[in-house]
């Protein structure tokens, strides 16, 4: 059997919710739950300032896009491109192309498995602060991004890496 990849979906913008619904009622109903996997509209946190008050709302990534991952043959192509909304998959004469892994990373499909979290000690495996020891700050997975404290010039030091930079002790 192929593999399952994900594919990027075009929809009338506004859409988005609405054909992942369809996708996913269709799916129970022909029972393809084996080759359409999962349908996801990617949202982002953004805070948003109104009258002086702070608040954090999430926003599509990509309107008038949807993210399916499934194993692509004809009866997964057709249930997708002819479900209302969808307007075709994103490729060269919309036959869809998988998306890499990279892109699904930076897209944020593609989740990355850590086995540290905030508030872990930490040592430094890579790079000029190799074999530091600090305790993780704070986590960006977009940007593939830690920040550590360490004890070092005479207080906690904050300490900028890259994901893999590091290991829990």
């Amino acid at each position: 059997m192929a593999e399952a990849c994900w594919y990027v979906v075009h929809t009338y913008s506004g859409y988005e919710n609405k054909v992942k619904a369809n996708i996913e009622k269709s799916v129970l109903n022909r029972h393809l739950e084996d080759l359409i996997l999962e349908v996801r509209v990617p949202l982002q946190d953004v805070v948003e300032v109104k009258n002086g008050r702070r608040r954090t709302v999430q926003r599509k990534m990509f309107p008038g896009y949807v993210f399916v991952h499934m194993i692509n043959n004809e009866e997964t192509w057709y249930v997708v491109r002819n479900t209302r909304g969808v307007t075709g998959f994103v490729g060269p004469e919309s036959k869809p192309v998988p998306l890499t892994e990279e892109e699904m990373t930076n897209f944020g499909v593609l989740e990355i498995e850590l086995d540290y979290e905030e508030g872990d000690r930490v040592r430094v495996i890579e790079g000029v602060w190799k074999d530091t020891e600090g305790f993780v700050d704070s986590i960006d997975r977009v940007n593939e991004r830690v920040v550590i404290k360490a004890d070092l010039f005479e207080g906690e030091t904050p300490i900028e890496l890259s994901l893999t930079d590091i290991e829990k002790l």
